[in-house]
């Protein structure tokens, strides 16, 4: 287990972690998020003992990582998939982290299989892919055996094949009862593969649950289509239901509804069964009545928006190539 205690940390007279606290809990993966310069990296380096802040703990199996007696057995961590010397094979790389903690050679041989890198085994660091160095970081890992992992952007770089691996990977370590904190930008990953969600933003937690709690929590939206929307939709709009239509290429743009009579809306405010019966009672038509929860990004763009430190600026679409143009 993981368990973070009213962290502070200031850079440069900026404080990156405000009195940040959580515990991160065997048996399950975490997924911790938040936008950039939130935290994160910065915690996960307070939790491995790669610094030291300003006030508060961080402990792992309920002591400071420095005094682990055997780290390397009790956490893995991949922090950095390049902290590896470029001239090292990975054979050779994984060879000296074993031989710190007494770790059988014949370990080294199976987390190479595990993470598809027996044909490499031998050839220097300095020609790999950032995928392959991403399987190696994976393999160092998991080389002790762990009982708590903490993968920083574990799936960057990672070909469709590699991120198909990777879920079933870290869904069985979890499984078998480890601690699993992976942080990542990659919302639908995380949806496929978290069962706990843990949203930091400005070094705050923002949110911080089991990820169904969180779903189920948002606002069910309704995709609605009928030939008769305009009258449906003054009957929902006075049961306080917010209607957005559809344009033709497929955005939705928040209206009264187009002149010329829409047919397809996403409804927000009342249930799908509400719909149903308005439009019996309206007589109208129905051809689609889909009820969808907003997806994790959504969630999560709602909870960070407000922390988020660095934003793009979104140009209209006339604009477009006149911005690219002077760039």
């Amino acid at each position: 287990m993981i368990d973070v205690s009213n962290l502070v940390k200031t850079y440069a007279g900026k404080r990156v972690l405000d009195g940040l606290s959580f515990h991160v809990t065997s048996g399950r993966v975490t997924a911790f998020l938040g936008p950039n310069g939130a935290g994160k990296s910065t915690t996960l380096r307070m939790i491995m003992g790669l610094g030291k802040p300003d006030s508060g703990s961080a402990t792992v199996l309920g002591v400071p990582y420095r005094e682990l007696r055997s780290p390397l057995r009790s956490v893995g961590a991949l922090l950095d998939a390049s902290a590896v010397h470029p001239a090292l094979s990975p054979s050779a790389h994984l060879d000296w982290l074993a031989r710190t903690h007494r770790i059988p050679r014949e370990r080294v041989t199976g987390v190479l299989e595990l993470v598809g890198l027996s044909s490499a085994a031998r050839r220097p660091v300095r020609g790999f892919s950032l995928g392959m160095r991403q399987r190696l970081g994976i393999a160092a890992a998991l080389l002790g055996d762990p009982e708590v992992l903490l993968l920083d952007e574990p799936v960057n770089g990672l070909d469709p094949e590699g991120i198909r691996w990777f879920r079933p990977l870290v869904r069985a370590l979890a499984d078998e009862g480890r601690t699993v904190l992976v942080s990542s930008h990659l919302m639908t990953e995380m949806a496929l593969l978290a069962d706990h969600v843990l949203v930091i933003g400005r070094g705050r937690v923002l949110a911080d649950g089991p990820l169904r709690d969180l779903v189920h929590h948002e606002p069910t939206t309704v995709r609605l289509r009928s030939p008769q929307l305009p009258v449906l939709a003054e009957a929902l709009r006075g049961a306080g239901a917010h209607l957005e239509y559809d344009r033709p290429a497929g955005g939705v743009v928040p209206t009264e509804g187009p002149a010329e009579g829409p047919t397809e809306a996403v409804v927000t405010g009342v249930s799908s069964g509400q719909i149903g019966d308005l439009a019996a009672q309206h007589g109208c038509s129905v051809h689609e009545l889909t009820p969808f929860r907003p997806a994790l990004e959504d969630i999560y763009l709602r909870l960070t928006d407000e922390a988020a430190e660095y934003r793009a600026s979104t140009p209209a679409p006339g604009e477009q190539s006149e911005v690219i143009g002077r760039a």
